[in-house]
């Protein structure tokens, strides 16, 4: 299941870069928001461990100031994403050693939100020309979120 209908996401990637994705994107993009939101809850559950708890909290979460910037963005474009299909593909992965808190969880859709948002401006920052990402931009967009997050 996607994160988000085809629709959605197409308006979302045109308002936040004006890029034109379309239903065959729409997998490739669902597969990275779901990795890079269980990245950051591996390191999340690596903090809370380290700080003797057992609970991820919002504050566990490596959220960079570049990302919270994106976060804001995205709550400024007055989408919302729902949390259901967010958590069904999180099942998809091995279970966490820690749980996350509700805080955590409802924290999820506005961080999709700013990745999503982050990833559609990527796509700007390494080609300003693209109106239409190919493979090959989605595979360097990656790669770059690969070294950072």
């Amino acid at each position: 299941m996607a994160v988000m209908g085809v629709s959605r996401f197409e308006r979302l990637f045109r308002a936040a870069a004006g890029l034109d994705v379309d239903k065959d994107d729409l997998k490739r993009y669902s597969d990275f928001v779901n990795k890079k939101l269980y990245d950051l809850l591996l390191v999340g559950q690596a903090a809370a461990s380290a700080n003797g708890r057992d609970i991820i909290e919002p504050w566990d979460l490596p959220i960079t100031r570049g990302l919270e910037e994106s976060i804001d963005e995205f709550r400024g474009l007055e989408e919302e994403l729902e949390l259901r299909p967010i958590l069904e593909q999180l099942a998809a992965h091995p279970p966490l050693d820690l749980d996350y808190s509700a805080e955590t969880e409802g924290r999820f859709p506005e961080i999709v939100g700013g990745l999503s948002l982050a990833l559609a401006r990527t796509f700007r920052v390494l080609d300003p020309e693209v109106k239409n990402p190919r493979s090959e931009h989605w595979e360097r967009a990656f790669r770059v979120f690969d070294l950072l997050l």
